[in-house]
């Protein structure tokens, strides 16, 4: 289906108003006048674009301010941002090539952070036995802080019992988790605090609750040197500079959307009846209801939810979005049917 203008709360197709629950915008920022009055006023100052390295001899001070506004958000010693979140993941990666021994993943990651030739983490449901071997070496461990079809932050506390001769650097991606998860929506990367890792490294989309196009790594300031010096870092033009500097003039936006989000998970937490078949956490904003047909019952009601499917998988997902913009006649009304399904199933 085809829309003609951003789908917020409420999308029009073919004449009719139906209520939106799909898409990444969790903080509602890509709609909201005083998030685009901000922006008109960056872009007047910084342009639409700037096609330049970033590290040629013109440094514009947007990128000073809007990086230096996510590092104490996320709460990092340094923070570099890049103009996508697969770029991120992919430059992170390429720096890290170098000083790994041993790559290994997390199951469902996010193909940002993929590397051909790593290893699971787990082996039936098991940690990888290459973990706990005597083999003193340099891994590097990818994960999502939030994997698909799951709503809550990955359990890392198995990280511990990997043994002090393997040298752990943890990459985490948290584009479906900063905005929303940790205090005020800084991401789960402040959180994480296991001795045995010896550095920890954030990538992110920028373009999920945050609303603004463009990708974030955030680590130790070692580390965020050696992202500068990266081949591929100097030769790409970096994140749109107005865009970069409205991430710095929006944090009381940010916290105050924050705010609104967190108060229709809990309205939800309070309403929607408990079952196995329907997916929530009252701290995240996605449900995954497990249940046939529910796009299509939801439709006939007339609610669009996402459905989309990966290309390694055979089936579709169904994944109800909450976002801070919803109503509370809106969250009644997907409530209601939820519940009335509900009561049809057990």
């Amino acid at each position: 289906m085809k829309v003609t203008e951003f789908p917020d709360r409420v999308l029009k197709i073919d004449g009719d108003n139906y209520l939106y629950f799909g898409g990444t915008a969790y903080l509602g920022l890509p709609p909201n006048k005083k998030f685009q009055k901000i922006l008109f006023k960056n872009i007047a100052r910084w342009g639409t674009a700037y096609g330049s390295s970033r590290n040629a001899n013109i440094k514009l001070t947007a990128y000073e301010k809007g990086e230096t506004f996510l590092a104490n958000f996320i709460k990092a010693e340094a923070a570099v941002s890049v103009s996508s979140g697969m770029l991120a993941g992919q430059i992170t990666l390429d720096t890290l090539a170098s000083e790994t021994d041993t790559f290994f993943h997390f199951p469902d990651t996010h193909i940002a952070i993929s590397k051909t030739e790593s290893l699971p983490f787990f082996i039936d449901n098991q940690l990888n036995p290459r973990l706990l071997d005597k083999k003193p070496e340099k891994i590097t461990i990818l994960t999502d802080a939030v994997a698909t079809n799951t709503v809550t932050a990955v359990e890392l506390s198995l990280l511990e019992q990997i043994p002090k001769h393997k040298e752990i650097t943890l990459v985490i991606d948290e584009s479906h988790s900063l905005g929303i998860l940790g205090t005020n929506g800084c991401g789960i990367f402040s959180n994480i605090n296991y001795p045995n890792i010896k550095r920890k490294i954030m990538v992110s989309s920028l373009g999920k609750a945050m609303g603004l196009s463009g990708g974030i790594i955030a680590a130790d300031s070692h580390f965020i040197q050696k992202i500068r010096e990266n081949n591929t870092f100097t030769a790409s033009a970096g994140m749109n500079p107005a865009f970069v500097k409205t991430l710095a003039d929006s944090e009381s936006l940010y916290l105050k959307q924050h705010k609104k989000l967190k108060k229709n998970l809990a309205y939800i937490h309070l309403k929607l009846v408990p079952n196995n078949n329907i997916l929530f956490d009252s701290n995240y904003p996605v449900i995954y209801p497990k249940i046939e047909n529910i796009n299509a019952v939801l439709a006939l009601h007339k609610i669009i939810i996402t459905i989309f499917k990966y290309t390694s998988e055979n089936d579709y997902l169904n994944r109800i979005i909450i976002t801070a913009n919803h109503k509370k006649k809106d969250l009644d009304k997907i409530i209601e049917i939820l519940n009335q399904y509900q009561s049809k199933v057990e």
